[in-house]
């Protein structure tokens, strides 16, 4: 019984003729049809930490390089790292007070009335240092007993300390890469838009009364002595040294060969991987990485361009603006009892459940499945009915352009208009019939869903009619 009663058990065709589970479709009610994952294009809307839940603008997530400034994951197995206290006595600076310094000493105060707040130690020459209890953190994994006293990283004197991070080698070469090719990118943009503003006509030959008798506007600014504010400067691609390839190499030490080897000291491939900067050969060697931030998607249909699942922008909050699920929209069909198939033309009995999930009643219709031909019509009716509405909105966007004077964004840069998204290419369904099927002769109707009934604690026996 549990076996029937999966969820793949019964499998859906989405509109492409994939076949998946109801608990991963989602249903478009602007489209009125099923929605699989190749059908709905992503958008990431918000970034955010998992472990502090700080919410980060997209500006600020490419300077950060997509990674939390205060939280950390552990070299080691990857989970994130927690912020540990100690207590530490240290000698108290020269001109300094004991209280104002430590708030661990008034504490030791309180505790002994008649002692020193500030115990004192004698040094070589005779003189008494005064030392003071400070509260130090540390990073700690609670997972794998990792610690920063592992590598030598000093401890903060504050829980949200800047924590020193190892220097790369290639640190530099990669920061000059970057340089290079954000100048690059920049002079190819400028080219762009002076070829599109020298291909775009202009109105007429005098656009003004100034250009007619010669005096333009950028001759009236030179005279007033005002600077033209039309001239831009053309920005070249800062020039890098390339890298040069060399025969010569290092040869390996002769240790490396005799030494034997503790696995227990090498760097696994997943730690490895974890930093890439560096990728260290030994575990004393690996330090603390900063946590990737987390995304909020949303879906939207790649046909009507409608969004059909968007979260809350809050990252604490679990629940949906919008939740276009096609468990709450389309019938749940259920595999109940089904007899052994037989070849001797012995009738099977195959029993279903089908839940309601809308507030509405539901007619159902049990039909056959399609044949090839039918199914091949099919497709070809969705293809020129994709081909008719994308002809439909090429030709209002160009009616809207030329009733508008203004100059379109999507000539000036690429990144302002959303780019078309692409529909997939629908298919036949890998399933065939291999049996005769006598379906019911009518449709029938499905109660609409009942809250109450899961949580009713009267169970009520079926009575039998009056002798």
């Amino acid at each position: 019984m549990a076996f029937f009663n999966l969820l793949n058990r019964v499998e859906y065709v989405c509109v492409c003729g994939l076949l998946n589970p109801l608990t991963k479709l989602y249903f478009c009610r602007h489209c009125m049809k099923l929605r699989c994952g190749f059908c709905v294009c992503q958008e990431v809307d918000s970034n955010f930490c998992s472990n502090c839940l700080e919410n980060i603008p997209s500006s600020e997530t490419k300077i950060r390089k997509n990674r939390c400034n205060t939280c950390f994951n552990c070299p080691s197995c990857q989970h994130t790292l927690s912020v540990r206290a100690s207590i530490a006595t240290v000698p108290l600076a020269a001109g300094a007070n004991s209280k104002e310094s430590s708030p661990a000493g008034e504490d030791v105060a309180k505790v002994k009335p008649g002692g020193s707040s500030t115990p004192a130690s004698t040094t070589g020459t005779g003189q008494a240092v005064k030392q003071v209890t400070k509260k130090l953190y540390y990073l700690a994994c609670l997972t794998c007993r990792w610690n920063s006293h592992d590598i030598g990283i000093p401890d903060q004197t504050a829980a949200t300390g800047q924590w020193p991070e190892p220097e790369y080698p290639n640190a530099t070469r990669f920061a000059l890469l970057l340089e290079h090719y954000q100048s690059l990118v920049l002079h190819e943009k400028q080219e762009r838009q002076e070829l599109w503003r020298r291909k775009t006509p202009k109105k007429s030959q005098f656009p003004s009364l100034t250009d007619r008798t010669g005096l333009t506007a950028s001759m009236m600014r030179r005279q007033m002595g005002w600077s033209d504010g039309k001239v831009q400067l053309k920005t070249t691609p800062t020039p890098i040294k390339e890298s040069i390839a060399s025969d010569e190499v290092d040869e390996l030490p002769e240790e490396l060969f005799r030494a034997e080897v503790n696995l227990k000291t090498v760097t696994t491939l997943t730690q490895r991987l974890a930093q890439p900067a560096k990728q260290s050969a030994s575990v004393s060697q690996l330090y603390p990485q900063h946590k990737l931030l987390s995304v909020k998607r949303s879906l939207r249909c790649r046909q009507c361009d409608h969004n059909v699942i968007k979260s809350e922008y809050n990252p604490s909050s679990i629940k949906y603006r919008i939740a276009l699920f096609a468990a709450y929209h389309v019938p749940d069909v259920r595999l109940v009892r089904c007899d052994p198939l037989r070849n001797d033309g012995v009738e099977s009995e195959l029993l279903l459940r089908i839940t309601n999930p809308t507030i509405n009643e539901m007619t159902v219709t049990i039909m056959e499945l399609p044949t090839v031909e039918e199914e091949s019509l099919i497709i070809q009716e969705l293809k020129a009915m994709a081909i008719e509405s994308s002809t439909t909105a090429s030709v209002a966007s160009s009616g809207a352009g030329g009733a508008s004077m203004q100059t379109p964004l999507t000539s000036l840069s690429p990144g302002f208009s959303r780019q078309g998204a692409l529909m997939e290419e629908p298919r036949l369904v890998d399933r065939e019939v291999n049996g005769t099927l006598k379906l019911p002769h009518s449709s029938f109707t499905v109660n609409q869903r009942d809250d109450s009934a899961e949580f009713d604690e009267v169970q009520q026996s079926v009575q039998d009619e009056p002798k």
